[in-house]
């Protein structure tokens, strides 16, 4: 049982909302969970660039925390690092850093996979600060499935789930393969690869659960 306070998930897609909520199901029974969904911040992000969405971020992480949020994980690799970096007074995670982390602890030849721009420059300098904070060398690879993106937002999200596993299953000279986007999980389960193929969702709502279990009453 998972006590202390509610989690807050800031995502920038409804979709979403099931995966973790059938994930704190399964493993996390007795956390409580409230959603956050600003399409917005991804579109604008996706314009302008992630630095552009700082305040409105900020915003929306103040209101989860005066809703009593005891800590917050953003499942949207684009605007991760600008919700780490709020500081609104409570934990602030980003669904992605465990992943990075263990990426670097299979071994130095990373491959990052993202459907969305946006996400590559976010993910590249997570994996490059794991790798620092581990004293372990890293060598990043990157590939923008083109076209991908376009059927997830067309609602077809097992084409798109499909074309992320045959990359997946394509790449060649890697230690690990990680999927930038909370959204391309799925593949997981379809890859063939022998090589680990490494996704965000479980392991970054278990770092949202543990920071609310460890975080002291205010």
């Amino acid at each position: 049982m998972t006590s202390g306070g509610p989690l807050a998930l800031l995502h920038t897609s409804p979709v979403h909302v099931p995966v973790f909520d059938a994930l704190r199901d399964e493993e996390h029974q007795g956390l409580e969970l409230r959603h956050l969904v600003a399409e917005e911040l991804l579109a604008r992000a996706r314009r302008e660039g992630p630095d552009a969405v700082v305040d409105a971020v900020r915003a929306v992480l103040e209101r989860a925390v005066a809703e009593g949020a005891r800590a917050v994980l953003c499942t949207c690799s684009t605007i991760g690092g600008v919700a780490e970096r709020a500081g609104v007074g409570v934990p602030v995670l980003r669904v992605d850093r465990p992943m990075a982390a263990a990426a670097v602890a299979v071994g130095p030849r990373v491959v990052v996979l993202a459907t969305v721009e946006s996400t590559l420059g976010p993910t590249i300098a997570l994996v490059e600060e794991e790798a620092r904070r581990a004293g372990r060398p890293v060598d990043i690879r990157t590939e923008l499935l083109e076209g991908a993106w376009a059927r997830f937002v067309a609602g077809d999200t097992e084409g798109y789930v499909r074309a992320v596993a045959a990359a997946a299953d394509a790449v060649t000279g890697a230690d690990a393969i990680v999927l930038a986007q909370a959204s391309m999980a799925p593949a997981q389960r379809l890859t063939a690869t022998s090589t680990p193929v490494l996704s965000s969702p479980r392991p970054g709502l278990a770092a949202g659960a543990d920071a609310v279990r460890t975080r002291q009453p205010r």
